[in-house]
């Protein structure tokens, strides 16, 4: 299927404590390469998140991902989102933009953050002079890698993230160099052979205000995943380094000379391993799902006739591996038909966290009359890692189904095997693959004696 590219604006008015949000929807592909979003005057662009959807009618996938990028007011009033264009993967994409007004703050919501200006303006370059002197001064900086356990079941998720933090007074300090290709090598190292890995997709690096220690600081998010270990093998993440512009300051900066040389400074990370801690005994533990569900159900019609179809949904929602997630096998009772699902998936990630749901849509014949409990017909377990047990959802829903029994309806859906109950009353003489082809030799030879015959006649009489 063919991309499809739309972008989708937030509603205003927006209170000044919650964020407006700018979205990139994009049908049919994965986010390879995008332009900037667009920047809003009175507002600050703040952290970025992505959802997704998967949906699956009659063996037909389709999966629709959105990119969204929050913007933080800056102050109340009226604002204009000027008309803009992005390059979604190569494919322009156009907003008319809108009128955007902040009003006071909402109350039970939380507060959001009044970001500063991070922006600093760079002083007019001019030849630098060789009297000038210049000094390394130390930075309060530093790269982490963080895990958000340190012990984790099979099939259980493990928030991956890493980090580069600097301190805000020192923002001139430091600045990134060939990002590109150091994140590339970065990534190689923190990738693990074992495990199901769903990675949060971001293409700019933009800072976080944060504060460490009492101290506030710009956190840049460089790489954020989610894990999930597929066997026992310990997840190890070996010591990463990148390098970074270093630059000294002037001892006597004067407005008519640069006051900043450039240089280098390699940053490293900790060592990190996370160990993997095989599920309890279990008929199913090689094979059921590991997270925090809940199940959503609902049903088309509570009340239906003899062979009137009607739809039921079981829905997993929490969080975890939800493409591990996979249908019950119903246990058809006599007098209902089950047929094959429909899929629909939903998954967000923000904020590390990987949820959503997966839902299951059965079509179902009733063939008797009767009140029929769900529960009876499915049931779906799973691991709690939260509570360390094995867990079952069940349906709370029932159907009841009125009408006469309908006998030759029930023997055509039942009786698939009437085509062999008549082989001991059936002929089982062998007979040529080649007997219609005779037939029509021989009638061949039939018409062309009979039209002999004719010729023969028709020349006898004319003579």
């Amino acid at each position: 299927m063919a991309q499809q590219v739309s972008i989708e604006l937030g509603k205003s008015p927006v209170p000044i404590n919650q964020y407006y949000t700018v979205s990139v929807k994009l049908q049919g592909d994965q986010l390879k390469e995008y332009t900037p979003f667009p920047e809003i005057e009175g507002f600050k662009k703040s952290t970025r998140y992505s959802s997704e959807k998967t949906v699956t009618v009659g063996g037909v996938t389709n999966i629709i991902r959105t990119y969204t990028q929050n913007y933080a007011p800056l102050e109340e009033g009226d604002f204009v989102l000027k008309p803009f264009t992005m390059k979604v993967n190569g494919v322009t994409v156009q907003s008319q933009g809108m009128a955007i007004k902040v009003v006071p703050m909402q109350a039970n919501t939380q507060q959001g953050p009044n970001l500063p200006d991070l922006i600093t303006k760079q002083d007019e370059q001019v030849p630098a002079s060789e009297e000038i002197e210049f000094v390394d001064k130390d930075d309060n900086a530093f790269l982490t890698l963080y895990t958000t356990k340190d012990k984790v079941y099979v099939g259980e998720g493990v928030g991956v993230t890493l980090y580069f933090y600097l301190a805000e007074e020192d923002q001139r300090l430091l600045d990134f160099h060939d990002f590109a290709n150091q994140i590339t090598g970065i990534i190689r190292q923190i990738k693990q052979p074992n495990v199901w890995e769903e990675m949060f997709e971001f293409s700019e690096i933009t800072p976080e205000n944060v504060t460490v220690k009492g101290e506030p600081y710009l956190r840049f998010r460089l790489y954020e995943a989610v894990l999930y270990p597929i066997n026992l093998q310990a997840l190890t993440f070996p010591q990463l380094q990148l390098k970074m512009i270093k630059y000294k300051v002037a001892k006597t900066p004067n407005l008519l000379t640069e006051d900043r040389q450039e240089g280098f400074k390699i940053f490293y990370s900790r060592e990190r391993r996370v160990e993997v801690i095989e599920l309890p005994p279990h008929p199913l533990r090689n094979v059921v799902s590991v997270g925090n569900y809940t199940l959503q159900e609902s049903i088309s019609r509570k009340q239906v006739a003899v062979n009137k179809s009607f739809t039921y949904v079981f829905e997993v929602a929490g969080e975890g591996n939800l493409d591990a997630v996979m249908p019950p096998a119903p246990i058809v009772p006599a007098g209902l038909e089950y047929y094959p699902p429909d899929v629909r998936q939903d998954v967000v990630r923000r904020s590390g966290r990987i949820s959503g749901s997966k839902s299951f849509s059965y079509a179902i014949l009733p063939r008797e009359p009767g009140t029929y409990n769900l529960n009876n017909t499915l049931e779906w377990i799973y691991f709690n890692p939260t509570t360390a047990a094995y867990d079952t959802l069940r349906p709370t829903l029932q159907v009841r189904v009125t009408g006469a029994r309908d006998s030759d309806a029930l023997v055509l859906s039942r009786d698939l095997g009437s085509f062999y109950n008549i082989i001991d009353n059936e002929d089982n003489t062998l007979r040529s693959l080649h007997f219609f082809d005779e037939i029509k030799r021989n009638t061949n030879l039939i018409l062309v004696v009979l039209l002999l015959v004719s010729a023969f006649v028709f020349l006898k009489n004319k003579a």
